[in-house]
């Protein structure tokens, strides 16, 4: 088949972990693009390795594969401009992704990716916010289990609240009442990255640690540090550090600073892992502040669980919010499959669908899944990724 000049879509990375189940998912939701649907293609280094993987995967042949790589930016500036939205899941993001974002941002491109390397972020929003605003492409971070259930949590909550009780919640609690998984290789390795650049320069920790990282300019009021085991005296339990909260703390604070202050000048958040009450949930809650398998697992990107295993996960997510009034609600966001490879690589794909379909969503900027795409982002993820937003 002739290989369109636009795509709707370019997958960078795909003969990767990550990068092939996305594949797998689009063609599977989407087709191959031959019968006038979602035009997409497959993007990596080498165009051998990235037929087999297609062959693997039994997808079309009419699917197209693209070479690029992404130290070699003049090939970065050809694949973004032959396509509306760069979904990319080759990270560390701080070693393989300047290049590819900026291809983005300065030919008007749009861009999701799976980053949680605050960092690596913040620079990028300092550096490419307005090229991105001049040049009219939509840059979003975090498209995946980190941050897409957290950030449309709180999204959804307090569209709840604004239209029930006609103020927003001013004091929000995400826990994570169940999760079953594995995190994936590409998380691990990212983390590893950026604990590596802290190392080298200590004076980054403070931007490591600080929830107002993606807001420049404003800074909001004190947040709970949620680093040690606590008991929430609100829900009754035990809760132990949520290791994903450094990344999505910061990117809930981004949503309300886009959203123009939708949330509240003094809105609070945190995240944490419910342990459950008495005794044993503070054994547990303890044990789990102590965890470092994280750090220590040595799972490399490009590997992870089996179809089965990645079927069997899940994860149940709590946000309990309270306003200033004294008005409360609860609401939760289920995932179907293991959060960092199953439900991950359907949530990206369907960000970078949303973008494709709604040019008109938001403007050329770096945004947050919810302050970019909201409720038309919650409906796709409820029809076709498997997530489901219910009030409790």
């Amino acid at each position: 088949m002739a290989i369109p000049n636009k795509f709707d879509i370019i997958v960078f990375g795909a003969s990767g972990y990550t990068g092939r189940l996305v594949a797998e998912y689009l063609h599977s939701q989407y087709g191959d693009g031959t019968d006038g649907g979602l035009a997409w293609a497959m993007c990596g280094r080498d165009l051998e390795k990235l037929k087999t993987t297609r062959d693997e995967l039994g997808l079309s042949p009419s699917v197209p594969v693209l070479e690029a790589d992404a130290n070699d930016l003049s090939s970065l500036r050809e694949i973004a401009s032959k396509c509306k939205v760069v979904l990319t899941t080759v990270g560390p993001y701080q070693q393989y992704g300047s290049g590819l974002l900026a291809a983005c941002a300065e030919v008007g491109t749009d861009y999701v990716d799976l980053c949680g390397e605050p960092l690596w972020m913040q620079r990028m929003i300092k550096e490419y916010e307005k090229v991105a605003a001049k040049s009219g492409a939509r840059i979003v971070f975090s498209c995946g289990f980190d941050s897409v259930p957290f950030d449309l949590g709180v999204y959804f909550l307090q569209l709840h609240a604004l239209s029930q009780y006609s103020e927003p919640f001013s004091r929000v609690r995400g826990r994570v009442r169940s999760m079953e998984g594995s995190w994936s290789g590409g998380t691990l390795a990212s983390f590893r990255s950026t604990v590596s650049v802290v190392t080298e320069d200590p004076q980054l920790l403070s931007s490591l640690v600080d929830p107002f990282a993606f807001t420049p300019g404003y800074t909001g009021v004190s947040q709970p540090p949620g680093n040690q085991p606590q008991y929430d005296d609100a829900l009754e339990t035990w809760t132990a550090p949520f290791v994903m909260a450094v990344i999505n703390t910061k990117t809930v604070h981004r949503s309300n600073h886009l959203l123009d202050r939708m949330y509240g000048e003094e809105f609070v958040y945190d995240e944490m892992f419910v342990t459950g009450p008495g005794v044993e949930g503070e054994q547990l809650a303890n044990a789990m502040a102590a965890d470092q398998s994280m750090a220590e697992d040595s799972t490399p990107p490009g590997q992870g669980p089996s179809r089965e295993e990645r079927e069997r996960g899940m994860y149940d997510i709590l946000f309990a919010g309270n306003s200033d009034s004294g008005r409360s609600a609860q609401i939760s966001v289920h995932g179907d499959m293991d959060p960092g490879y199953g439900s991950t690589s359907k949530m990206i794909a369907e960000c970078a669908v949303c973008l494709a379909k709604n040019p008109g969503l938001a403007s050329g900027g770096i945004w947050t899944p919810s302050a970019a795409m909201g409720l038309d982002l919650i409906k796709r993820l409820e029809d076709n990724a498997g997530l489901r937003f219910v009030i409790e």
